[in-house]
């Protein structure tokens, strides 16, 4: 821990640097941690009397920071805290237009009386990439002709425009998500390598999870804050977007369940175990790859002659009238051309019962289960009751898992009462898209990691078992119970 004095020595420093050199004092120590957990307690008392905890970007980018470096710093940064923290850094669905205003505004204020300069994310980014960010707190050395300069350029999206932008970009990815998913199920299915199976502890979503996991780390937590320098709505749809719908609890969960109903109570509950140790080794071992790799390209930059010390990513970033609607456009027509594809070939393919067709239906429902998922995130952090309690819970994620899991076991155990090929052709495409799409296993592993990257051990401890026995128990009586009443086969 830094004493009182040292952190007052380390943030003059940081207002008289650039972006790299920052970039190096994250390698080393995190001046801005007390500043930020003071913002932290003192926001969280303020906007607890509004009803809801929201957390800024710059907030969480220090979080993020501190996870990716060290468990002491953390430590610092989370000290006086509210709980509610490490709950949203990682999705905090559209909370962050919610109550966006209200926490810009406090966490300026807040800068401005601290005077501590601009915060690592600052340095770049400057401004809110959508149209509801406030301008950052200037440095002690820039002169206000840049930063007025800058403040002119800057293009807010209208509130509606700038949802429309996100659910768009959510879309978008989720279907590449799903494809990808498909994809990967197949290729280490029983088809083609045979690795995987819904019969085995090597269940067929196994391969994406590890996947979505381990690009959750890269994206999710090392790179997030380099990405949102150019695009809030493009770091939302590759996050919450796509590794959200590459990976799904639900299909997991209901492998699990559909073993157990068997009686293979060895193969479900290595499932479980075997399951949640490849994906927190997944991200784990991201995280490490993704800060060297980091660590590689910041050095590159560093010893680029023609760039010198100092980085300007102001040409990619996101922030004029013109970028905005160019991003808009594009990301709308790809999202036209992808869904209407997928459902005039859904149609085409169901009618015919032909191969792929579960693949299109999926990717006709995916859509809006990422929309429902992202939305239920806004629940993180917030608590439960008028006490507020459990405010450390990733509560939305844990409803979007449960309710996902509890769904599908439904839809599962009515394929079988049907027993008609296209009504279970139907409904497994909608557990595929709508259901895979709407639970998450990137999410809920970078949630995990950042509990036990804090120390909070015991808290991820019971947010991975709370997880995984309301989701088993709810499969188990809606599914399972069912099948042995009735001796489906």
């Amino acid at each position: 821990m830094m004493d009182e004095s040292s952190t007052r020595s380390h943030v003059s420093d940081g207002n008289r640097l650039g972006y790299v050199r920052s970039e190096s004092m994250d390698s080393t120590g995190h001046p801005s941690a007390a500043i930020s957990s003071s913002l932290l307690s003192r926001r969280s008392s303020r906007l607890s009397s509004r009803g809801s905890i929201s957390l800024s970007r710059e907030m969480g980018d220090s979080i993020l920071n501190s996870m990716r470096h060290s468990l002491q710093s953390a430590d610092q940064l989370l000290g006086d805290a509210d709980s509610s923290a490490l709950a949203q850094v990682i999705d905090s669905g559209d909370r962050v237009l919610a109550l966006e205003d209200n926490a810009d505004e406090d966490t300026t204020n807040t800068l401005d009386q601290q005077k501590v300069g601009t915060l690592r994310d600052n340095r770049i980014h400057g401004y809110s990439s959508h149209g509801t960010g406030v301008p950052a707190p200037e440095s002690s050395v820039e002169p206000k002709e840049e930063s007025s300069s800058a403040k002119v350029e800057q293009y807010m999206l209208s509130r509606r425009l700038d949802y429309a932008s996100y659910l768009i970009h959510l879309a978008t990815f989720g279907i590449f998500g799903v494809f990808t998913r498909y994809g990967l199920q197949k290729l280490f299915g029983p088809g083609c390598l045979a690795l995987t199976s819904n019969q085995s502890p090597l269940y067929l979503d196994l391969p994406s999870n590890m996947l979505g996991s381990f690009l959750m780390a890269w994206f999710g937590i090392i790179f997030k804050t380099d990405i949102r320098h150019i695009s809030d709505h493009l770091i939302v749809g590759i996050t919450t977007g796509y590794m959200g719908s590459l990976t799904t609890f639900s299909g997991w969960n209901q492998a699990v369940v559909s073993m157990s109903s068997k009686d293979h109570w060895a193969y479900a509950i290595a499932g479980v175990v075997l399951g949640m140790f490849i994906v927190n080794e997944s991200i784990r071992v991201g995280a490490e790859t993704g800060e060297r790799l980091r660590s590689w390209i910041m050095k590159c930059i560093k010893e680029n002659s023609s760039i010198g010390t100092k980085c300007d990513w102001k040409h990619l970033r996101v922030d004029t009238r013109t970028k905005h609607y160019v991003l808009i456009a594009v990301m709308s027509i790809l999202l036209s051309c992808l869904w209407v594809l997928s459902i005039v070939l859904a149609i085409i393919k169901v009618h015919s019962l032909a191969d792929g067709a579960v693949l299109w239906l999926g990717c006709s429902v995916a859509p809006p289960g990422v929309w429902l998922r992202w939305y239920l995130a806004r629940l993180n952090g917030q608590g439960i009751g008028k006490k507020r309690s459990l405010k450390w819970l990733p509560i939305g994620t844990l409803a979007a898992n449960v309710l996902a899991a509890g769904i599908m076991a439904s839809l599962a155990v009515t394929a079988k009462a049907v027993n008609r090929k296209r009504s279970t052709t139907v409904l497994n495409g909608i557990q595929f898209g709508f259901l895979g799409c709407l639970s998450t296993v990137s999410t809920f592993a970078a949630e995990i990691y950042a509990m036990r990257s804090s120390g909070q051990i015991s808290r991820a401890f019971v947010y991975a078992s709370a997880t995984f026995m309301f989701s088993f128990v709810l499969g188990t009586l809606v599914y399972s119970v069912p099948v042995w009443v009735k001796h489906y086969q």
